[in-house]
């Protein structure tokens, strides 16, 4: 019985083998460059692209469970649809599919609208999944730790609806768990949805205010100009991205990010403590710069 996990070498993807191997699964790690390859020891590691069909039925050969992590780019629609078309032929039925919180409402958001017809693909195929729906990852805000600092501006485009930011670390850690329990189950579990959250729905003021709080100067929110915001973001990449980012910060701001009664309930029992809140990121960065 052996667990593949796709996007190994990411920052979700190692985390999720990290867990895998300490609770004693058998993992394997699809990658590109098996050379760059850094796993802990037992860890099996195969060569594999998602545009690459040979490569992936390959991989997914004697796999029981997988776990499909998708970049954002700009096929990525493409490449999960392959991936879970393969995976279907190769007969695995327990999987676990990394989406967005809110893609049936974020609808004209490019990389939120490709995960949700991801969803649909799974539904409708009948296949049998956990499609984790996680909200912003909190340690995005490390690309913004020198504006906050520096210039004493949190510039991200959060709004006043609020953002239920989750931390990284717990994401893995509970698509890991949710891997395991469809490893472990006698049966195919059928399909389900978890939204992933933090313990708090922050808007851009009250960030601004934990950063002025664990700073001890005052740090101002600035969010609010869009066009800034993708303008500055095509500076460091393409600008069909910087423009994907642009229409969910319009939506940040129109909709917010918001989670559903007993979501924090729910993930807290399941991990057995509390979730790791935006405070707690925020006063570990300011003590390891």
């Amino acid at each position: 019985m052996t667990i593949l996990v796709t996007g190994a070498t990411g920052n979700i993807g190692s985390q999720v083998i990290d867990h895998l191997v300490k609770r004693g699964a058998d993992v394997r790690a699809l990658v590109r460059d098996p050379a760059k390859a850094n796993f802990p020891a037992g860890v099996s590691v195969v060569k594999g692209d998602f545009l690459d069909v040979a490569s992936l039925r390959s991989a997914f050969e004697g796999v029981s469970t997988l776990f499909l992590l998708n970049a954002v780019v700009a096929d990525e629609f493409t490449q999960a649809l392959i991936a879970l078309n393969v995976a279907r032929a190769a007969g695995i039925e327990r999987i676990v599919y990394l989406s967005v919180i809110h893609p049936d409402i974020y609808v004209n958001v490019p990389h939120f609208a490709g995960k949700f017809g991801v969803e649909r693909m799974i539904e409708q195929m009948g296949m049998h999944a956990t499609i984790l729906r996680p909200a912003y990852f909190i340690q995005n805000d490390l690309t913004i730790k020198d504006v906050i600092t520096g210039y004493g501006v949190y510039p991200m485009p959060v709004g006043d609806k609020g953002l239920a930011m989750i931390d990284s670390r717990d994401i893995a850690e509970i698509a890991a768990l949710e891997l395991l329990r469809r490893e472990q189950a006698a049966q195919p579990l059928p399909i389900n949805r978890l939204n992933l959250v933090g313990p708090d729905t922050l808007t851009g003021t009250e960030i601004a205010a934990i950063w002025s709080d664990v700073l001890a100067r005052q740090i101002n929110y600035g969010g609010g100009d869009i066009d800034a915001f993708e303008q500055n973001l095509a500076q460091f990449m393409p600008a069909w991205m910087a423009y994907d980012m642009r229409m969910m910060g319009e939506r940040f701001l129109s909709d917010g990010m918001l989670p559903d009664s007993g979501d924090v309930k729910y993930l807290t029992a399941l991990l057995g403590r509390p979730l790791r809140s935006y405070r707690d990121f925020a006063s570990e960065t300011v003590a390891s710069a």
